[in-house]
């Protein structure tokens, strides 16, 4: 695998749970995006047959999964969890009182890094992350540990964005600068080799697009604004960007649409893989003792 796959341009961890935070109160009104995806990964889990009894929502946001989550497996243990304190209480109240009506025993909200889950080896049997890995910087850190706690032939199911997504956005600020403006994202092959490094077993991943329409650049940076997802990029120049380089982006991109309406494409990339059960520790190995002979004399 290449030594830089699961690395996209850095981005500063403090700015994305600051940006999320700001954004817990409109996050339901500006989540199509997030929505949308949750369905393509519902639409895809449906054939698959796996006991589940404990549930990780990883990248939770508001907790719209845990409600359909809990829905879908009855009874189930589910864990939310979130880097936003405001996201995760945000959706309490809610996922709460809907986990309960819906016969989910238990919610856990847990506010943590999902490179660092506060969670037992092979202690969840599904792991739902529904548009988290674009906030990652070190995606093999975080396929370890989704590793770690899934047990053994457990879930893990996932959404992301593909290299494809946000061309438009790139290419209307790369016509006034060479700042960072818009963050990279990882090949759909790459994520492949980075889930069967990571110890889960027979990764499918599949891609889809989805073109979103806006009325013109204000109402497409508004909803970015407002879902979070603002540029959280390491590189990025520290001082605010200036209004005469913004309306020149704004222009750039508007030149690019047609009949007065702005299209914005996303790649989005839908995958599952299975879990591999504990993994040894470098330089150790398991021999089955039924296997061995004795020597004769």
């Amino acid at each position: 695998m290449n030594d830089d796959a699961g690395k996209p341009a850095g981005l500063r961890q403090s700015d994305v749970q600051r940006r999320f935070d700001r954004a817990a109160a409109q996050f339901d009104e500006a989540d199509f995006v997030h929505r949308h995806a949750a369905k393509g990964l519902y639409d895809r889990m449906s054939p698959m047959l796996v006991d589940v009894r404990t549930i990780l929502d990883a990248g939770t946001a508001t907790g719209a999964a845990t409600r359909e989550l809990a829905g879908l497996y009855r009874g189930s243990r589910i864990v939310r969890l979130d880097r936003s304190l405001n996201m995760l209480e945000r959706g309490k109240k809610r996922g709460s009182r809907f986990a309960r009506l819906s016969g989910a025993s238990t919610v856990w909200e847990v506010q943590a890094e999902a490179t660092a889950l506060p969670l037992r080896p092979g202690s969840i049997d599904l792991v739902f992350a529904n548009m988290l890995m674009p906030w990652i910087d070190d995606l093999p850190a975080f396929l370890a540990e989704v590793g770690r706690v899934l047990r053994k032939d457990g879930l893990f199911v996932f959404s992301s964005l593909g290299p494809d997504s946000l061309l438009e956005l790139r290419r209307a600020w790369g016509s006034v600068d060479d700042g960072e403006h818009v963050n990279t994202f990882i090949d759909m092959h790459d994520v492949g080799d980075a889930l069967l490094h990571s110890g889960l077993r027979e990764p499918v991943l599949d891609c889809d697009y989805l073109t979103v329409t806006y009325r013109n650049a204000d109402a497409l940076i508004d909803d970015l604004s407002r879902s979070g997802a603002r540029n959280c990029l390491e590189g990025r120049r520290a001082s605010l960007t200036g209004k005469n380089s913004m309306n020149r982006m704004k222009r750039a991109l508007c030149s690019a649409g047609k009949d007065g309406e702005l299209p914005f494409r996303l790649e989005l990339v839908y995958g599952h893989a299975w879990g591999g059960g504990p993994r040894q520790p470098p330089g150790e190995f398991t021999v089955d003792i039924s296997r061995l002979r004795r020597r004769s004399q």
